[in-house]
């Protein structure tokens, strides 16, 4: 028998799960349905999927269930995450809803076309916010280039070009943007992305 899934993350202890499950029974009352098992969580996004139950979660879904979120940011740390994890939710046939952006994606019909259509827009927004960040990043590059900056490998033992970037790098990976694209993003060789992040990001 399909199921009902609410699903509650928050990264810190200012946060409150009621406000979350307050949203998604609200949403429950107007749509006449309930909600027959909560996964509640107190994890952050920088957590591994399986860490943030994820994982855990795909596996005990089956076509026809309906997982419920208050918002898209609860269920990935990036853009392209989420796409991916809709995706999966998709091939499932399981019906995804996101209270706040009023998102419901019901891929159970196959004859659902706005279904398909809203999980292709996600494919592209992806793709998008992941070629803006490579330009931002080329543009920062060049100006510092035409403001003098030195971005060539520091002097010293241990140094590299990529210190002060770790954030950056971070916020790459995140994005799950590959370590070859990430070199070229930051001019440099892969070697040097590989390098740093196992000796200074570990």
């Amino acid at each position: 028998m399909p199921k009902t899934i609410g699903y509650i993350r928050v990264s810190t202890d200012d946060q409150d799960y009621r406000n979350q499950k307050y949203e998604i029974l609200n949403y429950c009352d107007k749509e006449h349905t309930k909600v027959d098992t909560w996964i509640e969580l107190e994890v952050s996004t920088l957590r591994s999927l399986k860490e943030r139950a994820i994982e855990e979660l795909l596996s005990s879904l089956q076509a026809g269930d309906r997982l419920i979120v208050t918002e898209l940011s609860r269920l990935g740390r990036s853009t392209s995450e989420v796409i991916q994890l809709v995706k999966k939710l998709a091939a499932l046939k399981v019906e995804f809803i996101s209270v706040k952006q009023g998102l419901k994606i019901n891929s159970s019909n196959d004859n659902d076309m706005a279904s398909k259509i809203m999980v292709t827009i996600f494919s592209l927004l992806a793709e998008l916010e992941r070629d803006l960040l490579s330009h931002r990043t080329k543009t920062a590059l060049e100006r510092a280039k035409a403001d003098g900056k030195k971005l060539g490998r520091p002097k010293g033992l241990g140094k590299s070009r990529l210190d002060g970037k770790e954030g950056e790098i971070r916020g790459l990976l995140d994005k799950r943007v590959t370590k070859a694209n990430i070199a070229k993003i930051l001019d440099v060789s892969w070697g040097t992305v590989d390098n740093f992040i196992k000796r200074k990001m570990r």
